[in-house]
């Protein structure tokens, strides 16, 4: 299952492989407690694992104080994560909690392959994993996640707890944007069919990691539209060949905002909603009428490390994520995974990306994608 995100990574393997060549751990921190130490796989599991489980069958503001009081004690927290909102989240929770906080952040992939790496070498530098849907998947697959109950996890709307092995905190939004200043009122995009036409040739941009966001068109498209399997490939094929290629949607929206392109087909919503809060020319939603269809919808969340160092601590992040966390979200353009928070894709149709599909058959998918981005141009 590890094959999941192999095409994607080969050089966050390559790192890391050559970090445990050298002797030493991936996660090389002071700080991170007891992991590293030589203390045993089967050691921390059980320890863990016994944490878990107290606080697991426990509820209310008995669960909520001795949780706080035994994560204080333990006084650090080790997060490994994707998200570019992780340092927001931190000093919320750090100004209420006497917990210092080490933070990892990389792309999904990355975060996915350094944990990995470290179980194989058998140190263990994370106490929660937090990234997307696809991610967490493989880590539950691979047995490296433990799962937690709560009252808060029975808020979470059912698409964020389709596994035992980690909760929603949040959802992603898979939109098309565009550059208002090349694209004006009345221009703007109404279908990828339009999108793929030869008068977008160079003007749009894909990302290089969106196999989630690929596989779920595909379901959209052949299973609910009723598209042939040929049609399909060849509207693909048609609009990654108007495309320039991007890695990272963080950086496909600083293009986007700075006009490298006028049109991305695979942003997250909030990654649009916030540059244009801060005054760039971009939007996904046009003045009158609606936005493309289908928007992809891709749960994004937390879970409990199996060999946790301070799972006390691991478990507070967690309920924090679910609570005041989901303003931090909010914030950030975010959309909370809780029931009744607001959402800004409540009065559009979504579809969810097939994570099961994805995970039973990574490699056709990859490969898909894969092929298919070789009809753009790509970007460094």
């Amino acid at each position: 299952m590890r094959s999941l995100v192999a095409t994607r990574t080969a050089a966050a393997v390559a790192a890391t492989l050559m970090l445990a060549a050298c002797g030493g751990a991936p996660t090389a921190s002071p700080s991170s407690g007891d992991s590293g130490s030589g203390r045993e796989d089967s050691d921390l599991a059980v320890a863990a694992a016994e944490t878990y489980a107290k606080f697991n069958g426990m509820s209310g503001q008995e669960r909520t104080d001795e949780l706080v009081a035994c994560a204080e004690e333990e006084g650090q927290l080790n997060v490994y994560t994707s998200n570019t909102d992780m340092e927001d989240l931190i000093d919320v929770f750090s100004d209420e909690y006497d917990i210092e906080v080490n933070n990892y952040r990389a792309g999904s992939e990355s975060v996915l392959q350094r944990l990995l790496q470290e179980d194989e070498a058998g140190y263990y530098g994370a106490d929660v994993f937090e990234t997307n849907a696809l991610e967490l998947g493989v880590a539950d697959q691979e047995g490296l996640l433990h799962p937690y109950e709560s009252e808060l996890r029975d808020s979470v709307l059912e698409q964020g707890r389709q596994s035992e092995g980690w909760t929603a905190t949040r959802f992603n939004a898979f939109v098309v944007g565009w550059n208002t200043d090349n694209v004006k009122p009345g221009e703007e995009p109404t279908s990828l069919e339009q999108l793929a036409g030869p008068e977008w040739k160079g003007r749009i941009s894909m990302e290089v990691g969106d196999v989630d966001w690929f596989t779920a068109l595909h379901d959209y498209y052949v299973d609910e539209q009723g598209m042939s399997e040929d049609e399909y490939t060849d509207l693909m094929t048609r609009l990654a060949s108007n495309s320039q290629v991007v890695k990272g949607h963080t950086v496909q929206g600083e293009l986007l905002s700075a006009g490298q392109f006028d049109v991305g087909v695979s942003l997250y919503s909030h990654t649009v909603d916030k540059a244009a809060a801060e005054g760039a020319p971009v939007a996904w939603r046009p003045a009158s009428g609606e936005p493309v269809q289908p928007i992809i919808s891709r749960p994004n969340g937390i879970g409990l490390v199996k060999t946790a160092t301070n799972p006390c601590a691991a478990m507070l992040f967690v309920d924090f994520e679910l609570t005041g966390g989901q303003d931090v979200f909010k914030e950030a353009f975010r959309i909370g995974s809780v029931e009744g928070t607001d959402n800004p894709l409540s009065a559009f149709e979504t579809f969810a990306v097939p994570e099961e599909k994805l995970l039973e058959d990574p490699d056709t998918w990859n490969k898909a994608y894969e092929d298919l981005l070789a009809n753009g141009q790509a970007i460094d």
